[in-house]
Order: structure tokens, then sequence, then C-alpha cells
């Protein structure tokens, strides 16, 4: 199993920026896929980014390319989701979650807030 931490939700006005962090611990996490997702109550949770942790690679949602930048320290085990040019629908829980290549999400973190204002 591995634990997840997330750090750096908050308050920002339209067109602002957050970075979000994302901290695992438990397991050697080479052979993992971290994701980001997020979550607005009364819906689904709904796909943000991943980032294959060996190889670098990176998939993002439609509604957030080229604004959101996901990246990982090996060093540090951490994954980062650096979020620009915000907007009012980027506002949600943000949840960082971990898993086994090819094998889906089987940790997640306890969620952060990001509320971005109009």
């Amino acid at each position: 199993q591995v634990q997840l931490v997330e750090s750096g939700g908050g308050l920002v006005q339209t067109g602002g920026s957050l970075r979000l962090s994302c901290t695992a611990s438990g397991r050697t996490f080479s052979s993992y896929v971290m994701g980001w997702f997020r979550q607005v109550p009364g819906k689904e949770r709904e796909f943000v980014a991943n980032i294959n942790w060996s190889a670098g690679t990176t998939t993002y949602a439609d509604s957030v390319k080229g604004r959101f930048t996901i990246s990982r320290d090996n060093a540090k085990n951490t994954g980062y989701l650096q979020m620009n040019s915000l907007k009012p629908e980027d506002t949600a829980v943000y949840y960082c979650a971990a898993g086994r290549h090819g094998q889906g999400y089987a940790d997640w973190g306890q969620g952060t807030q990001v509320t971005v204002s109009s």
C-alpha cells in the first residue's frame, strides 16, 4: 500500500496559479502511475492528469491541456500538479492517486480544496 499526502490547495483569483504536491511513502514508486483527479459536490470524480513514474510520460484531460502540468521528483517521491490560468470551473477537491501501471488506482490521498474566485 502507498500512503499519499497532498498539499498546496487554497483560494486563488481567476487567472492565478497554484501548485499541488503529493508525497508518497510506503513503497518503491518506480512501477507506479500517479494521477490527479478532482471532484465537485454532486458530480463524479473527474480525471485531470497522470504521469508514469519511471518513464515520465504524461496524459491530460482536454479541459486542462495547456494550463496544467504534472511532474514528479524521484528523489523526493513527490508528484506535482502546476495549475496556471485557473478558471472558476477548476474549483474542486483535488485528489492524487497511485497504482501499478495497468492496474488502476488503488491508493488515494485525502484531497485538497482548490477554489478559484471570479
